[in-house]
């Protein structure tokens, strides 16, 4: 089965390129929402719905693109504009590398749910090359198909794979150097400070037990739930502010009457 369309003029078999870019932005939404939905608010099920049906559609887009449900939305807002071809090889070898980090977040996340960094570096890394291909149109998988494969991938986004010197509207001036460093030095500094200056709580924690009249009533709740003392909690967790959600999530709740009758019964006897 042929992979990808023919198209008069091209000598291998292509995709529109501002269709992928589409899909790619409108995952890259709804993937960073997730994300911040998880991590902040520590509620992991809008992410368990996205992860699969990330791996679907990225299973789907191996498999032939011109079924991928985020390609045909993509397709509905791009469709008045002209087509840039690219060649599907090295976009399907791109997409291949997506579904396979998908697998480990599924079962991380909805098989077998766990507190672990490396469901957090997935998630970064699959935002990464998302934000990449939808606003630099860099596709960061088919530079990696180039280095592995001796046969070069040909109509790449941009005309990046054909050797071609640089355009001078592309060009940098000393000057506007300076400011794209400036710039960056900028957002480190700003990501560093904030990282330091957060308590270890979340922010949206915060602002909701500000908003919410009945977050006393909550606190009582929440001194008031026992668990089992052999659930530990491990410390990356407690690091992002975490601790109770994932004894909510995690650990087996022990009612406070068994707890001290257990205690009771500890006690030695007084005769």
């Amino acid at each position: 089965m042929a992979y990808g369309y023919k198209v008069d003029g091209y000598d291998v078999l292509v995709i529109n390129e501002r269709e992928a870019r589409a899909a790619a932005g409108i995952l890259f939404a709804f993937g960073f929402l997730s994300f911040l939905n998880s991590f902040m608010l520590g509620n992991f099920v809008f992410t368990q719905y996205f992860v699969v049906f990330f791996m679907v559609d990225f299973l789907i887009r191996v498999i032939d693109p011109k079924f991928s449900p985020s390609m045909l939305v993509g397709r509905a807002f791009i469709q008045n504009q002209t087509p840039e071809y690219v060649g599907a090889t090295q976009k399907r070898f791109a997409w291949s590398i997506g579904l396979a980090l998908s697998l480990p977040m599924v079962y991380l996340l909805v098989i077998d749910p766990q507190m672990t960094p490396i469901k957090i570096v997935i998630c970064v890394l699959c935002l990464v090359l998302l934000f990449s291909e939808s606003a630099f149109s860099i596709c960061l998988g088919c530079k990696l198909y180039n280095f592995i494969f001796k046969e070069k991938a040909t109509n790449c986004p941009g005309g990046v794979c054909e050797v071609r010197g640089k355009e001078p509207i592309v060009q940098f001036s000393g000057f506007q150097k300076s400011i794209v460093v400036i710039t960056l030095v900028f957002t480190i500094v700003s990501l560093y400070q904030f990282s330091v200056n957060t308590p270890n709580k979340s922010m949206a924690m915060n602002m909701f037990a500000m908003m919410d009249s009945n977050e006393d009533m909550e606190t009582v709740e929440h001194q008031e739930n026992i668990y089992d003392a052999d659930c530990v909690v491990p410390q990356h967790a407690i690091d992002m502010g975490h601790e109770q959600m994932y004894k909510e999530k995690f650990c087996k709740k022990v009612n406070p009457k068994d707890s001290n009758e257990n205690s009771d019964k500890k006690q030695p006897s007084c005769h």
